[in-house]
């Protein structure tokens, strides 16, 4: 049997062992030692630490950033104690010098805060409050003002806020701008910052973040998009239910109803359904895309309104249709611009839309009304009904200058290769914007296209 000796191979073997070891943990305590004293440079404290004081707007000295505990480690000033900070807290500005002139920049702000006072309120991605949310804030929750910015008011109806767009950031990191008419600000020096999170995860309420970040449009609308008869009397981008959540003003506006109502939050009464706490406006979401608002008229009836979210954007679905009137236009110019008759004169269209006609002495006044002039304005209005589109190749309106109240004169048209021919279309004819059939006894004019 072979024996080991101390000085053999096994005690060879030891001695590695020991000496990997001392020389692992020796390692380890240099990596710890550096890590610690190490300075990475020095950032601005954005919220304010409680233990131990340190407000926010201090120069911190910032020793270690974590990625895997989401913390920044610095240093307590005046202290040789160190402490952990979430990595929202903090900007790291560099060195020391920079650092102080981030501070003294940030001095007007440093120790503000505010307070939300209504539910709902919106974090946007851009001082625009037609931008982007990123976050809803409840009502009492508490963010801290980082600077005021520049950018479009937000507005009530037709009027502008009082107040100024803010940079904030809340108790949870986030980042972005809130309109200050529904906070209260206040001065970290002179109030205690009440603690917001301990609010529930419970208030949570995936369908109102819905409700809110949808823009509701007249039922109507999806019938005329479903058609795609848009009429552009009555599809409005300033008509719809708009919750102002940037304002706390809940307003309905349609073509016959303008109410505005200020209120102080949105309390939820059962699964989607909220009243708007001070006003009278209580919504219920029935699906996704459909929401009934309930409000009270002047005297006091309890009155209900049905709007919807459209997949397209109103504004876009306005500038589509100008566009397909345009063209339509562009159409009847070009083949003329200018079209004669024997016995009904001269019809030309001129650039903007507009037209003269001269010597229509025959259709008055049975079809054109005998106070209007000769020239005004054509509108590609008029959509036809199914039984009729084979047959034409559209309608339009001819509104002259002078015409009383604004009555325009309405007619069918085909183009031909040399000419075009109009149909005269009384009110009987017409459903709304929609051609439903001829006249019993038509009108029928000849032009042809006038040589250039």
């Amino acid at each position: 049997m072979h024996n080991s000796k101390p000085g053999g191979i096994d005690g060879m073997a030891a001695h590695g062992r020991r000496r990997i070891a001392l020389l692992a943990a020796l390692s380890a305590a240099l990596i710890s030692l550096s890590s610690c004293s190490g300075l990475m440079g020095y950032g601005l404290l954005l919220w304010s630490v409680d233990e131990p004081r340190i407000p926010s707007g201090t120069v911190l000295p910032v020793y270690i950033r974590s990625n895997i505990d989401n913390v920044w480690v610095v240093g307590v000033p005046g202290t040789k104690q160190k402490i952990e900070l979430e990595l929202w807290k903090l900007d790291m500005v560099g060195s020391k010098r920079k650092a102080a002139e981030r501070a003294k920049r940030f001095t007007e702000y440093a120790t503000v805060y505010a307070e939300t006072l209504t539910d709902g309120l919106p974090i946007r991605e851009e001082p625009d409050n037609l931008a982007k949310r990123v976050y809803r804030l409840r009502q009492g929750q508490i963010v801290k003002v980082l600077a005021k910015a520049k950018g479009n008011p937000a507005m009530a109806g037709d009027s502008p806020l009082p107040g100024d767009w803010m940079s904030v950031l809340t108790d949870d990191g986030t980042r972005g701008y809130c309109f200050s008419y529904r906070l209260r600000l206040f001065d970290q020096a002179d109030e205690a910052i009440a603690s917001s999170k301990d609010e529930s995860a419970e208030q949570a309420d995936p369908k109102l973040d819905l409700m809110l970040s949808r823009t509701w449009r007249p039922e109507l609308y999806k019938e005329l998009v479903d058609k795609r008869r848009i009429d552009l009397e009555r599809f409005s981008v300033k008509y719809g239910f708009f919750p102002g959540h940037d304002s706390g003003v809940a307003k309905i506006s349609m073509p016959d109803l303008d109410l505005e109502q200020s209120y102080s939050g949105i309390k939820k009464l059962r699964d989607g359904v909220w009243r708007f706490e001070g006003s009278s406006f209580q919504a219920t979401l029935r699906s996704d895309s459909v929401l009934a608002v309930q409000y009270s008229d002047s005297g006091g009836a309890q009155r209900t309104l049905v709007f919807v979210a459209l997949a397209a954007d109103a504004a876009d679905i306005v500038a589509q249709e100008k566009d397909r009137r345009q063209a339509l236009f562009d159409a009847l110019r070009s083949l003329g611009p200018t079209f004669r008759s024997e016995n009904y004169g001269t019809l030309v269209f001129t650039t903007e839309g507009g037209f003269s006609w001269l010597g229509s002495d025959l259709l008055r006044p049975t079809s054109i009304p005998a106070e209007a002039g000769t020239t005004g304005r054509v509108e590609m209005r008029l959509f036809l009904d199914d039984a009729l589109s084979s047959l034409y190749t559209g309608a339009f309106s001819l509104r002259f200058e002078g015409a009383p109240d604004g009555r325009t004169v309405d007619f069918l048209y085909t183009l031909e290769p040399n000419g075009m021919r109009l149909e005269y279309l009384p009110r009987s004819s017409l459903d709304g914007t929609t051609v439903k059939r001829r006249a019993a006894s038509p009108i029928v004019v000849a032009f042809a296209k006038a040589e250039q």
